[in-house]
């Protein structure tokens, strides 16, 4: 029997998803300054098998078409911890990390070439000129972290897209690092974290995966962030790892929370609601995704 972890055509359901998607992505209107600033973005940003499931694809891409399309995109994924802070490679048609094992031939052969992104690399040396040199990685792709569900959200490729490291598992250096960016959303630079609200692989059973089951751990690590983040409750989240319910299952390691802290730092007002775009479990871990304005 077919299923996202064993699909009849690997990605199958991607090709039936682009064919609607991409003349809908094509018909976005650009991002203008009368448009405002674009939000700051967390995401559970899912791996290959993304691609085909078609109820997550659709939520992804509806959260996208609500907002004009962005002059560029800056992404900090959970797969690409580095210190001192780096940006990938700002060249066009780079190919992507493929930073996954064991899944079908095909996911290998996926590719999201996007534009030149040499000017946004540079707005964003500029933005930390005064605390370190950044220094570009100039055959570094997108890991899937970025380009897995960007795929879903932005199909056709045609916004220039920049990743940016993980310099620090700290929620404060991770927020400061936000409030760095927060000017950029102004210019039409759409500022994303890309995690997972719930990230505990090892602790993975035949239920969750065949059935869908959803652990506690998970659940109720979900529902307390959620509730902290539906109450601007900034300082209850920064102590997550001691405070939070469900762990250390939900996160047995820190990479896939703590880039909520970028989207937290980018905002308006770390502390103001954030309001939630989408919802429910894949194989037990919570999807759940957020936005600030």
């Amino acid at each position: 029997m077919a299923s996202v972890f064993e699909p009849a055509v690997p990605a199958g359901a991607y090709d039936d998803f682009l064919a609607e998607a991409a003349p809908a992505a094509s018909a976005r209107s650009a991002w203008t300054p009368a448009d405002g600033a674009l939000p700051a973005m967390f995401l559970s940003h899912g791996a290959p098998p993304l691609l085909d499931d078609t109820a997550w694809m659709r939520d992804l891409f509806d959260w996208a078409q609500r907002f004009p399309q962005p002059r560029a995109i800056l992404i900090v994924s959970a797969h690409w911890e580095s210190a001192p802070l780096a940006i990938s490679s700002s060249a066009a048609n780079v190919t992507p990390v493929y930073d996954f094992g064991g899944f079908a031939a095909r996911y290998y052969t996926l590719r999201y070439d996007t534009p030149d992104s040499s000017w946004l690399a540079d707005r964003v040396r500029s933005v930390f000129a005064d605390t370190t040199t950044l220094h570009e990685h100039s055959d570094r792709g997108l890991d899937h972290g970025a380009w897995v569900p960007l795929k879903v959200m932005y199909p056709n490729a045609d916004v220039p897209t920049l990743q940016l490291s993980l310099p620090s598992s700290d929620p404060d250096v991770l927020l400061d690092l936000g409030r760095r960016l927060r000017n950029l959303r102004a210019e039409g630079v759409l500022v994303i974290g890309s995690g997972f609200m719930t990230h505990g692989l090892p602790f993975l059973t035949r239920d969750m995966i065949v059935e869908g089951a959803v652990p506690s751990w998970s659940a109720d690590f979900a529902a307390w962030a959620g509730s902290a983040l539906a109450r601007g409750d900034l300082d209850e989240l920064t102590r997550w790892r001691s405070s939070a319910p469900g762990m250390p299952y939900a996160h047995p390691t820190d990479e896939h929370f703590i880039p909520l802290f970028v989207m937290l730092g980018a905002g308006e007002d770390p502390e103001q609601v954030a309001e939630q775009t989408v919802a429910g479990y894949w194989a037990g871990l919570a999807k759940w995704s957020y936005q600030l304005n």
